[in-house]
C-alpha cells in the first residue's frame, strides 16, 4: 500500500468531483447510495459500529451537533463528531471529544482507503464515488479506529441522497428547514422537507426544530410512514432567555424529563433554539438508557465551541463574524444584531452616531439579493468583497445589487483587504459585521486569528 503524505491525501480528495465547489445538481444519477454502502462494505462497515445521532436541516445543524457531541463528551462517552464545510482546515471536520484528527493520521487513512474507492470506481456499478463520499468514508474509519461510543454526524447537503445516510442512527433530528440549494433539492419548502426527511428510519425517534407549517407537514407524514416517534421543539420542549453578556447566553430549557439551566458561550438568538433541540435529543438518548444527566447537560454546553456564527472577534472596534448564507439566516442575524447591540441599531430613532460597517461577500449560488436587502439597511458603511472559495460571487455583481438600492458601496479584493479597511473607518467605538458565506466567515477568523 502507497503511503501518501498529508498534502497528497488532500490533492486526491479533491481529484474526485467536488459538488461543494461545483455544486452540480443532485440527482439519483450523480448520487448513488449504494456505491458508498459498497465502499463501506469493503471497509468491513465501520460506519455502523458506534451509536450515532443524525442531523440533517437547513440552518442549525451544525450547532446542534457541536452541542449534542459536547455532551455526550462531558457524559463520559468518546464522541466522534463529522460535520461540514470547514472554516479552515478541512480536519475541523472529522474531531473526537473536540480534537480534530491529526495530519498524519488524515494521511494514513486516505492511504488505507485508497485500494477500496479505486475497486468502486473501476466497477462503477452506481457511478463513481465524490469527494464528499470519500471524506464520509475517511469519517467512518476515524472512529471506527478509535472505537468511539457515539457518531454525531452532520448531514452534508439535503439527506435523502446523502452520503452519511447509511448510518442507523438513534435518533434523528431536523433543525428549521427553509428555501437553500434550491438548484439542488427542490424549489419549495415542501420539497426541500422531502430531502431533508429522507434521514427518518423506520421505529427511530425524530426531533423537529420549529418548522413552517409545509415542512412540519411533510416531516409528520414521513414519520406516520415509518412508525417514528415525532417531538417537536416548541411544544414538547420549551426554553426561554434567561439572560446574557458579551460572551455567554444563559437560558432555561423545560424539557419533558427535567429542566436544565445551561450557560452556552455561544450568542446569537438562533442558538437558544438550537440549545433546546439538542436537548431534546438528549432526552431521547436518556430514555434509551444512556447515561446522561441534567448536570452534564449543563457541562457539554457550557463547553460548547462552533465558531463563525455570531463570533466576536474584537471589541475596539467590535466585530462579529457570522457565517449567514441565505435570507433566513441573514435575517436571524439582523435579529441577534438588534438583540445583542441594541445601543448600536437603535430603533427609536435615536441612531448610534458609531460607525457600522458591514463586510459582505456571498457565494455564486446563493440568493445574495435577499441578504442585501435584510442586511444593508442597519449599516452606514458597506464594503463587498469575496472569500478564497472557487464559488464565491464576483464583487461587481454585489457592487450592482446593492448600488440599485440607492447606497455607496466600497470594495476590496479579499476578506483580510476589507478588515483593515473597515478598521480604518470604525475607529476603537464602532462596529464591524463580516458575513455572506461561511467561506467569507472562514477567511476573516483565519486573518483575524492565525494560527
Amino acid at each position: 500500500m502507497q503511503k501518501l503524505s498529508y498534502r497528497q491525501s488532500i490533492e486526491y480528495i479533491y481529484s474526485f468531483s467536488d459538488y461543494e465547489t461545483t455544486h452540480k445538481l443532485h440527482d439519483s444519477v450523480i448520487y448513488d447510495l449504494r456505491r458508498v454502502e459498497e465502499l463501506m462494505s469493503l471497509l468491513d462497515n465501520p460506519h455502523l459500529k458506534a451509536k450515532s445521532v443524525h442531523i440533517a436541516g437547513t440552518k442549525g445543524k451544525g450547532s446542534v451537533a457541536a452541542m449534542v457531541s459536547a455532551v455526550l463528551t462531558a457524559s463520559g462517552y468518546k464522541t466522534g463528531l463529522y460535520t461540514s464545510p470547514h472554516l479552515i482546515d478541512i480536519r475541523e471536520r472529522f474531531q473526537i471529544d473536540g480534537n480534530m484528527i491529526s495530519e498524519a493520521e488524515f494521511a494514513d487513512i486516505i492511504s488505507e482507503i485508497k485500494p477500496a474507492v479505486a475497486t468502486v470506481n473501476r466497477r462503477a456499478n452506481y457511478g463513481k464515488l465524490t469527494t464528499f463520499e470519500i471524506m464520509t468514508a475517511l469519517c467512518f474509519v476515524f472512529f471506527a479506529r478509535y472505537k468511539v461510543d457515539f457518531a454525531v454526524v452532520e448531514v452534508g447537503l439535503g439527506g435523502r441522497l446523502d452520503a452519511t445516510n447509511v448510518i442507523r442512527p438513534e435518533v434523528c433530528i431536523i433543525t428549521p428547514v427553509n428555501l437553500d440549494h434550491t438548484d439542488v433539492l427542490g424549489d419549495t419548502i415542501a420539497k426541500i422537507a422531502a430531502e431533508k426527511a429522507g434521514i427518518i428510519k423506520a421505529n427511530v425517534p425524530v426531533v423537529s426544530a420549529p418548522q413552517a407549517d409545509e415542512a412540519m407537514h411533510v416531516i409528520e407524514k414521513k414519520c406516520l410512514e415509518f412508525d417514528s416517534p415525532l417531538l417537536k421543539v416548541g411544544t414538547d420542549v420549551i426554553w426561554e432567555n434567561a439572560g446574557f453578556n458579551s460572551e455567554v447566553s444563559q437560558l432555561l430549557i423545560k424539557g419533558r424529563l427535567s429542566d436544565y439551566q445551561p450557560s452556552i458561550p455561544l450568542l446569537g438568538c438562533c442558538q437558544m433554539e438550537n440549545a433546546a433541540t439538542a436537548v431534546a435529543a438528549l432526552e431521547v438518548l436518556v430514555e434509551k438508557g444512556f447515561n446522561i444527566s441534567a448536570s452534564t447537560i449543563s457541562a457539554g454546553m457550557s463547553k460548547v465551541e462552533w465558531p463563525g456564527r455570531f463570533q466576536v472577534c474584537g471589541k475596539q472596534p467590535i466585530i462579529i463574524i457570522d457565517g449567514a448564507h441565505n435570507m433566513i439566516s441573514a435575517r436571524e442575524l439582523k435579529k441577534s444584531l438588534l438583540y445583542y447591540y441594541n445601543d448600536y441599531f437603535r430603533q427609536d430613532g435615536l441612531m448610534s452616531s458609531a460607525e457600522k460597517i458591514l463586510v459582505f461577500g456571498a457565494s455564486a449560488d446563493k440568493d445574495a439579493t435577499g441578504m442585501i436587502g435584510e442586511l444593508v439597511p442597519l449599516f452606514n458603511e458597506i464594503i463587498v468583497t469575496r472569500s478564497a472559495h472557487p464559488r464565491s460571487m464576483e464583487i461587481s455583481i454585489l457592487e450592482e445589487d446593492i448600488n440599485r438600492l440607492g447606497i455607496e458601496v466600497k470594495s476590496a479584493q479579499d476578506v483580510a483587504k476589507a478588515i483593515e479597511l473597515a478598521r480604518k473607518q470604525a475607529l476603537n467605538n464602532g462596529l464591524i459585521c463580516i458575513t455572506g458565506s461561511l467561506f467569507v466567515a472562514g477567511d476573516a477568523i483565519g486573518y483575524l486569528n492565525p494560527g
